[in-house]
């Protein structure tokens, strides 16, 4: 006999395999019985022997979002009567809001370049503000202004500047805020 080989009942005894004296004891029964059938349940990792796959049902395609839908689009269809949703939560109900494209009215500021923009009027026309998008995108460069009874702003503001993504609810959040800050919404 060669030195590496042992004798097999001694093998069995070693790692656990039933013996003689093994096979009237139940609870090693069970466990080696159970050990045996997981193995049996394992896939074989033949070639030939292996089941063709079943293909996979198409993931059906994810909507774009929102916030990827053409400019003009989302915000007409989803950002102003969200804002102004928002708004009449807030107690402003004479809000009157308009998407347009002009010049910005802002004193100093001399330009004949239309910016789209949002408009909003309300207490008949005692308070406004305006929201530039001036690349076109609700991730590009926006502005902020505002005015009290009708005069023409002094100030054009930075807007939402250090976010990387926009979204809606996002954009909303700001403006709302923005106008918190003038104190229009809420008393101090």
């Amino acid at each position: 006999m060669p030195p590496y080989s042992l004798n097999l009942l001694e093998y069995a005894r070693s790692h656990n395999y039933p013996g003689d004296e093994d096979q009237g004891n139940p609870k090693y029964k069970k466990k080696y019985i159970s050990q045996n059938m997981a193995e049996e349940t394992k896939p074989n990792s033949t070639p030939t022997e292996a089941a063709p796959k079943a293909a996979k049902p198409a993931k059906k395609p994810k909507p774009p979002k929102l916030e990827d839908k053409p400019f003009e689009e989302f915000i007409q269809q989803h950002f102003t009567p969200t804002l102004q949703k928002s708004l009449a939560d807030e107690g402003i109900q004479d809000m009157e809001l308009k998407f347009v494209k002009e010049a910005i009215p802002v004193v100093g500021v001399k330009s004949d370049e239309q910016f789209w923009q949002i408009v909003g009027n309300w207490q008949n026309g005692k308070r406004q503000f305006n929201l530039y998008f001036l690349d076109e995108s609700i991730s590009g460069k926006k502005g902020f202004s505002y005015v009290t009874d009708g005069k023409q702003p002094s100030t054009l503001e930075s807007f939402m500047i250090d976010e990387k993504r926009v979204t809606l609810d996002l954009l909303v959040l700001y403006t709302i805020q923005r106008l918190n800050g003038q104190k229009w919404l809420t008393g101090n």
